[in-house]
């Protein structure tokens, strides 16, 4: 993997016009609510209805209920990509990518940036089931994830920082079934020992040391 994100489809920079800092914050409030009621939950009115909008002006932004969710999920990913994906590339080289995604993952969900939990372990489990473009785009999202973490893996069994036949494809499954069992008991709990505890794991299985 590059150190460009693997998530920006090659996306220029943000524009910070009036109407494009409008349509981010849109776009944000719409991945808020969809972690609460679902992607298929969202719609053009329930939207405007949040954002105290008019279904008219919102139409100006999104022509259909699919390009609003398609939107919403480049956003989360644009999110996710910041908050996990990037911290995660700034850090030391194999060993330390691998701990440091994971750590950012849990940070992501500590600080509740969605109401729902992490985004995309959402959406994954709504859109499994239907076809379409919404759930292509959300499958590789997840798949360009785990490449990541398999690639983190990779390089730390080259550079001898893993035991010789640790398998770089089960660890990455093994981090990422980590940080999901962990997504789900902190919003079904809202336990910060939660995270404390899957940190123990990750640093356990990574043989790093103790968790910070």
């Amino acid at each position: 993997m590059s150190a460009a994100s693997p998530y920006d489809g090659g996306r220029p920079p943000r524009p910070r016009a009036g109407g494009e800092r409008t349509r981010d914050t849109i776009l944000h409030a719409a991945a808020s609510l969809a972690t609460v009621d679902g992607l298929d939950g969202l719609s053009i009115g329930n939207l405007a209805a949040v954002l105290g909008m008019s279904k008219s002006g919102l139409s100006k932004h999104f022509g259909s209920k699919q390009e609003l969710q398609l939107a919403t999920v480049a956003e989360a990913a644009r999110v996710f990509d910041a908050e996990v994906v990037q911290p995660a590339l700034a850090a030391a080289a194999g060993l330390g990518q691998l701990t440091a995604v994971c750590e950012a993952f849990f940070a992501h969900l500590e600080r509740q940036t969605f109401p729902g939990g992490c985004f995309m372990a959402t959406a994954a489990l709504e859109m499994s089931t239907r076809p379409g473009p919404v759930k292509d785009l959300i499958t590789a999202f997840q798949a360009q994830f785990g490449e990541l973490i398999r690639g983190f893996a990779a390089t730390a069994l080259a550079r001898r920082e893993l035991p010789d036949g640790e398998d770089p494809g089960r660890l990455a499954f093994e981090l990422n079934g980590i940080m999901l069992a962990a997504d789900t008991n902190f919003v079904l709990h809202d336990d910060p020992a939660v995270l404390d505890l899957a940190r123990q794991i990750v640093h356990q299985r990574l043989g790093a040391g103790e968790a910070p």
